[in-house]
């Protein structure tokens, strides 16, 4: 009985060694929350169908559990946070770029549109309008240019016809002026011959 009862303890004795290389060594603090339940678990003891919990192990998972649930809320308080930020990243980069966008309207707007007097135009508008008024005015121009030589010319002929005139009326002055000193001196000649009768 003796070389029966060695062996034996000598089996007992390899067996938790045996039962603790087959579970694998979980490192509590970076285990899931399965894994601790499933540790729990296997170390619990086994009474008919149940399992039998001690309090302390419940304690520890409840524990656990809790710092499990403060982890996860302290999580989505971060990632709230980081999402309310980048919200706020998100509105500012949208205003910046609504205000970029209306400077570079003000800026098309500016390149296309041209200010006289108060009055905002289209540049190809007013250029329209200038081009017209230009050539509006280039004809008026042509048109007085045309006019103010006809002019010119007329009062030319008419400046002609008044010197010839003129020319004529002196002519006429000198002829009548010879014709009356010529008659003038007839009648005095004939008043001498007259005269001259009567003394004889």
């Amino acid at each position: 009985m003796r070389y029966f009862i060695i062996p034996l303890l000598c089996l007992l004795a390899i067996q938790p060694m045996l039962a603790q290389t087959t579970q694998p060594t979980v490192d509590l603090q970076k285990a899931t929350l399965s894994e601790r339940f499933q540790i729990m678990k296997s170390k619990s003891e086994t009474y008919n169908e149940y399992k039998v919990i001690k309090e302390n192990v419940l304690d520890g998972v409840l524990k656990i559990v809790m710092d499990s649930i403060s982890a996860r809320k302290a999580q989505l308080h971060e990632s709230a946070a980081t999402i309310s930020r980048l919200e706020d990243e998100l509105k500012n980069t949208q205003e910046a770029l609504r205000q970029k966008e209306a400077s570079f309207q003000g800026l098309v707007y500016a390149s296309t549109h041209i200010s006289v007097m108060g009055i905002n135009f289209v540049k190809t508008t007013f250029l329209a309008i200038v081009t017209v008024i230009t050539i509006g005015l280039g004809l008026l121009l042509g048109i007085l240019t045309g006019k103010l030589k006809l002019l010119y010319s007329s009062i030319r002929e008419k400046i002609e016809l008044v010197n010839a005139t003129l020319y004529e009326l002196d002519e006429y002055k000198r002829k009548s002026l010879d014709k009356q000193t010529k008659l003038s001196r007839e009648l005095q000649n004939e008043r001498n011959k007259l005269m001259e009768l009567r003394r004889s």
